[in-house]
This record gives C-alpha cells, structure tokens and sequence, in this order.
C-alpha cells in the first residue's frame, strides 16, 4: 500500500478494512453496503430505525446494522466508542443522510424545512466526522465521502434552503479535507508525511434506483446518477492514492439504466 491507497479491501496486516455507511436504511446506503461487502470491506450501516436498518443490512448480503440517531453528539460519539470496542476502529464512512425540501421562491422558504435540511445534511456530517475523525485520519487508507449536489453550483431561488445546506456540508467536508492534509505533514504523522487519509465531495444531479424505475416505468430520469454507479464510486475510493483524491469535488456523471444496473 502506498499513498493511502489499496489494490483490495484489506491492509498489510490481513484485516479487512472497516466502513461506516451512514444513511444505511436508504436505497444509496443499501447500494453501497452491498458493493463494499461484494469488494471484500467489513461493512457497517447506520440507521435511526431498527426494523428498517437490520432489513437493509440483510437486503446488502449481510452488512452489521447499528442504530443511532446521528442529529445527537453524544449518540454518535457513543457509537464510535461502542464500535472501536467491539469491531475496531473504522477506516471509512461513507456519509448518505440527507433529504430534499423545495419551495417557489425566497419569500416561502419556511423555518420548518430549513431546520430539517440543516439537521439532515450538515448536523449529521459535523456530529459523524468530530466523532470519527481520529479514527479516519489515523488509519493507513482513511476515506471520508458525502453526497453533494450540482444544484450548488447554480442556486435557484425555489431550492435556496436546500442549496444553503448543501453548501454548507461541503465546506465542512474540504475542511475535513484540510485537517487530514495539515496531520499528514505534522512531524509526528505515524504516515511519516505521506498523505494517507482523504475526504471528498461526490456530486450528483440527483440519484434513481430500480424501485424508482419500476414505479415510473415511462420516465427516464435525464441527468440522474444511478445508486449502483454512487456505490461502485465509493468503493473505488479506497484504491485511489489519498493525495490526488484529498479535497476533491467529484462530479457523477449519469449513466443509461441498463448499464448502471448490469
């Protein structure tokens, strides 16, 4: 291994490297879980729900189901310590909690959809990265990924909120980005100075999948991200060198159905 990068979803030492996908109980966390169970990953989801998180984590081919909710500090903080004791320190979180709110304009943007949206995509990722942080800057391939949007680079007036939050989410996450480069050239890096952990930004118009399609069979969702394309992206961090990858606003490109889905 070099660089912060890996050629399988192991270390050196045999162990099989662990990620956290939060937002597990959706069909992006579903996605992902199952490609990073599939590439050899210890796998573990994150939900609020416990019927729904343990019915996800059996959908994905056996992911390990933890329930938090990850809008409380001191929740998150206590699943990390419970993680670590049990299974280990994690190598990867693949962050998926979010949500959509939109409106006509700027006059009608309500309060009500502003707290969700700043607790859905910015409270969680700030709670999960202060929580983990340590774990991902310490580990030989650290990875950190959220899900951005191409609605941020063209705010529209009906969607300010939305826009706003996600924004938000991602310069916390490219200072996260900083953090992992500043520790990497610290003296006392245990990396010696090579950069080792990263943390970026995937960008999406918006994501489908098959359940999607079934119930609209007659759309074709122009310019959408297929879940399976998000999940085979996230699994393809971890054998990119952490340098090229650190600090990066990585764009999706949409995929036709049928490819995205063979």
């Amino acid at each position: 291994m070099t660089n912060g990068s890996m050629t399988g979803a192991g270390l050196t030492d045999g162990r099989p490297l662990r990620v956290l996908v939060t937002g597990g109980s959706g069909p992006s966390g579903i996605a992902a879980a199952r490609a990073l169970l599939h590439a050899g990953f210890a796998v573990f989801t994150v939900g609020s729900d416990k019927a729904r998180i343990e019915a996800a984590a059996e959908t994905a081919g056996g992911a390990t189901p933890l329930v938090c909710d990850l809008g409380d500090l001191a929740a998150v903080r206590e699943l990390q310590q419970e993680l670590a004791r049990t299974a280990g320190k994690v190598d990867g979180v693949i962050h998926l909690v979010g949500g959509w709110r939109g409106a006509q304009g700027i006059t009608d943007q309500t309060d009500e959809d502003w707290d969700f949206l700043e607790r859905s995509a910015v409270t969680t990722l700030r709670n999960v990265t202060r929580a983990f942080y340590d774990d991902l800057a310490a580990s030989p391939c650290g990875r950190l990924a959220m899900v951005s949007s191409t609605a941020v680079d063209s705010p529209a007036a009906g969607v300010a909120s939305y826009v706003a939050a996600k924004a938000a989410a991602e310069a916390w996450t490219m200072a996260v980005a900083e953090g992992f480069r500043r520790d990497s050239d610290a003296p006392d890096s245990p990396a010696g100075g090579a950069q080792h952990s990263a943390a970026v930004v995937l960008v999406v118009k918006a994501l489908v999948d098959a359940g999607m399609r079934s119930k609209q069979p007659d759309r074709t969702f122009p310019g959408y991200t297929d879940v399976e394309q998000l999940a085979a992206a996230a699994v393809g961090l971890f054998s990119q060198p952490a340098a090229e990858l650190n600090g990066q606003r990585l764009l999706l490109a949409p995929v036709p159905a049928a490819a995205a889905t063979t």
